[in-house]
């Protein structure tokens, strides 16, 4: 019985302190709560465990450390997959001024003007292909998510003269993610003009951050799916 209990104790406990370590450094922008990954992990992980164990006979130890390993992954579900996006998403988006962002299950993506368009101008600007180009190969890798694109102003010139810009810059943003192979059906588009300012528009630099685009990423419906590999 002892033979049995020590390799399973062990696995259970690294399995959980592993868990328990796994903080989204990136939520909520610094703050210390724990990620879906560890919460979901670590208690599927004590089932995988006790499963694993008992399947294989021969080698209970082992066979706990795969079975907390297979079934932690599945019951963390979507926020595992949402924790491998985001930091992928923040490595590939590095130096480009594209910001990340997080709250729960859902990713925000934020384009200021100064790489995405001029003034007045829905045509892509030649640096911002680039970050466009990452996007997309992140998003045909990670396709469990919607993907919203969102087009802003600045106040500047009529309300309706922006809010047609801010529908053709969303749409230009989704026209070229489509082109390199992202799922049309996966994508969506609106403009919001001026609405939602992130910055004055009183300066020309305030304006340039506000004349954006954001993408949010949100989990499809029954998005539960094993991380991307």
């Amino acid at each position: 019985m002892t033979s049995i209990k020590r390799p399973l104790i062990a696995a259970l406990a690294g399995v959980l302190l592993a868990g328990c370590a796994s903080n989204n450094s990136y939520e909520n922008q610094g703050g210390t709560g724990t990620s879906r990954t560890a919460t979901y992990g670590g208690i599927g992980a004590l089932a995988g465990a006790v499963a694993g164990a008992a399947i294989d006979h021969n080698n209970r130890g082992k066979g706990a450390l795969i079975g907390a390993a297979a079934v932690g992954a599945a019951a963390a579900g979507y926020g595992y997959y949402a924790d491998r996006q985001e930091a992928e998403l923040r490595r590939q988006m590095q130096n480009t001024g594209v910001e990340v962002q997080r709250q729960g299950d859902d990713i925000k993506l934020i384009m200021p003007g100064n790489i995405t368009f001029a003034t007045d101008s829905a045509d892509i600007s030649g640096n911002f292909y680039q970050p466009l180009n990452n996007l997309a190969s992140s998003f045909k890798q990670f396709n469990q998510n919607s993907i919203e694109i969102v087009g802003y102003t600045d106040s500047t010139g009529s309300r309706t003269h922006n809010m047609d810009l801010s529908n053709r810059r969303a749409q230009s943003v989704a026209n070229y993610l489509i082109a390199q192979g992202v799922d049309a059906s996966r994508v969506s588009t609106r403009g919001a003009g001026p609405d939602q300012p992130i910055a004055s528009n009183v300066t020309p630099d305030g304006r340039a951050q506000n004349r954006r685009v954001e993408v949010n990423l949100r989990p499809l419906p029954g998005a539960t799916t094993a991380p991307a590999q």
